[in-house]
C-alpha cells in the first residue's frame, strides 16, 4: 500500500511547491503543532512558523495530530492575540 501511495504522489506537478510559497503569507498566521505527534517533530512547526513572516508557533504539549478538546481554550485565545 505504501508503494502505490509513493506512485501517486511521484506522479502530482506541485509547482511551485507550497514550501517555497511561505513566505509570500501576508496575513497573521498562528502555527499549531501537537508536542506527541509521531509523523512530524515540533522542529516541522518550527520551521513552518519561521518561513512565514511575523507567525507564531503554539506547541500544545498533550497533543498529536488533532486540537483535543482541553486545548480549544488556548488555540482561540492564541488566534484572538495574532495581528
Amino acid at each position: 500500500m505504501a508503494n502505490q501511495i509513493g506512485m501517486v504522489f511521484s506522479r502530482l506537478d506541485c509547482k511551485p511547491r507550497w514550501r517555497e510559497r511561505l513566505p509570500e503569507i501576508e496575513v497573521p498566521t498562528l502555527i499549531v503543532h501537537g508536542r506527541r505527534d509521531r509523523f512530524f517533530p515540533v522542529g516541522n512547526g518550527e520551521a513552518i512558523a519561521r518561513e512565514i513572516p511575523g507567525a507564531r508557533l503554539l506547541v500544545l504539549k498533550e497533543a498529536a495530530t488533532a486540537i483535543p478538546d482541553a486545548a480549544v481554550g488556548e488555540v482561540t485565545e492564541a488566534m484572538l492575540t495574532l495581528g
